[in-house]
């Protein structure tokens, strides 16, 4: 696979010195300046993955505002921020607005390598997928009150209450994930690897934030992810507490689909 990135930057030094270490590293970079020139040029080819930061010239904000705008136009792109802004609350900003991976410029270009890595592998991997009959729609627990989500996985699309959810690639794979085993514990590792991503436990937690966030746009009842301290687990007989992040029906079998954070 041709490993294109582009990286949207407003610092010339730094944008410079991470556009040949990249390219040493076997990436084959266009770099761009501002988000006007970037847009334009995405709006006629959409490259593999797109590298941004959140400031841009004189607005805070404006990688947000690009991210945003690059997810309309493709819902496959790979969109990774790298950033010195390491506040949660701008991490959980970008993971909404689907980037699929958030990276802060204070770790070494080894460790960045190893994630643009990882959603190359998924990009791969959705080539696969792509492969698949078209006709993959399933609904997933028809005898409960989740009937009403559906997966199309030709078209990497969720569906509740007959209404499309606005997700990206990435928190299609993770609910596909939960769902493929409902009441079966997830660990963070297990929905990386579905997710085909390489990234922090807390990360996740942002995607499933994000993910919940999505569902209760269509309907603001939604409530089967749920986030609770304590559940009982097997590695929870030593005392410790775990948090743990759900899907789970209304049916009274109790079962769900459950995503537990090790170790935590």
């Amino acid at each position: 696979m041709n490993k294109a990135i582009a990286y949207v930057e407003d610092d010339d030094l730094i944008r410079e010195n991470y556009a040949e270490l990249l390219s040493e590293s076997g990436f084959e970079v266009t770099t761009y300046s501002n988000p006007k020139d970037a847009l334009v040029a995405f709006s006629q080819k959409m490259p593999n993955l797109v590298l941004l930061d959140i400031t841009l010239g004189r607005e805070r904000d404006a990688g947000f505002q690009l991210c945003g705008d690059i997810r309309k136009l493709s819902s496959t792109v790979q969109i990774v921020f790298l950033t010195s802004h390491d506040g949660e609350i701008d991490k959980v900003s970008g993971l909404r607005l689907g980037a699929d991976d958030y990276i802060t410029k204070d770790v070494s270009i080894d460790y960045i390598v190893v994630r643009l890595e990882a959603l190359f592998r998924r990009l791969e991997s959705l080539g696969v997928r792509s492969e698949e009959p078209a006709d993959t729609k399933t609904s997933l627990h028809p005898e409960s009150d989740l009937r009403d989500i559906v997966l199309d996985r030709h078209r990497s699309q969720i569906s509740w209450k007959g209404l499309d959810v606005n997700l990206p690639l990435t928190h299609y794979w993770i609910v596909e994930c939960l769902a493929s085993e409902p009441g079966q514990v997830k660990s963070h590792r297990e929905l990386m690897h579905a997710a085909n991503i390489l990234v922090e436990p807390n990360t996740i937690v942002a995607h499933v934030k994000s993910i919940r966030a999505e569902f209760m746009k269509l309907d603001p009842e939604f409530d089967h992810i749920r986030t609770e301290r304590g559940r009982l687990s097997l590695d929870q007989l030593s005392g410790r507490n775990h948090e743990t992040i759900f899907l789970r029906a209304r049916a009274s079998s109790g079962n769900g689909l459950i995503e537990r954070s090790p170790g935590s």
